[in-house]
């Protein structure tokens, strides 16, 4: 008797510990991928930081994330053929962006500006000077000389393109988060440890049934 209690015990707090791994486990994974996105890069509009073919981690955030110099990845209308393309964020609504076709100068300070490509020959373009309109973002390209940017459809409200257009931001380096890592290791212990409770409950169950009678010996 006391062996039967034992293995229903071992099997209800499988029961308990399984399914709760389980939901650890996939809802981590759901948050995961619902706050990221892998994309490849197309063209070379980025290069030398980004080159083609280059499989990035884009994290999805909101139009009030955004910063200056951040990679994002954004859908233009009427631009790319509708598809989404990565640009670098210059400017923001209310910033005074301005070039003399090879430094940019944003609200009066020069960029510092590491990641553009230096060519030997540099590739100069128009110059402008304009005011980025609310709500909206000036993106160039890293790679200035063959870039279809901002700078190309100053025509088009000073080239700026809506905030709301952006799928996500570039993580440079990119980690899965501790707390993630943690829920879904807890998650897998959980459900692992829980699988074996029920294993063991169910073969201490098996193991309380009574042997069959022993077959006679044979008369001599």
């Amino acid at each position: 008797m006391r062996q039967r209690r034992v293995g229903g015990r071992l099997r209800a707090a499988g029961w308990v510990l399984a399914p709760l791994g389980l939901v650890l486990v996939l809802g981590s994974t759901s948050y995961f991928f619902a706050r990221h996105q892998g994309v490849t890069v197309q063209g070379e509009s980025m290069e030398p930081g980004y080159r083609q073919g280059e499989h990035l981690v884009v994290e999805h955030i909101g139009a009030n994330e955004i910063r200056r110099g951040d990679v994002v990845l954004v859908r233009v209308p009427g631009r790319y053929q509708g598809a989404p393309v990565l640009r670098r964020v210059i400017g923001k609504g209310g910033d005074h962006v301005e070039s003399d076709g090879t430094r940019v100068v944003v609200n009066g300070r020069q960029l510092d500006e590491p990641y553009v490509r230096r060519d030997e020959l540099p590739s100069a373009t128009t110059p402008y000077d304009v005011r980025v309109p609310d709500g909206r973002l000036f993106l160039l390209g890293d790679n200035r000389g063959n870039s279809n940017d901002s700078c190309f459809s100053l025509d088009e409200q000073s080239g700026s393109v809506t905030a709301s257009g952006v799928l996500g931001r570039v993580r440079e380096g990119f980690v899965v988060p501790p707390v993630l890592l943690a829920s879904g290791g807890l998650g897998l212990v959980l459900a692992l440890v829980g699988a074996g409770l029920w294993i063991g409950g169910y073969t201490a169950r098996r193991d309380r049934r009574p042997l069959g009678a022993a077959p006679p010996w044979p008369a001599a």
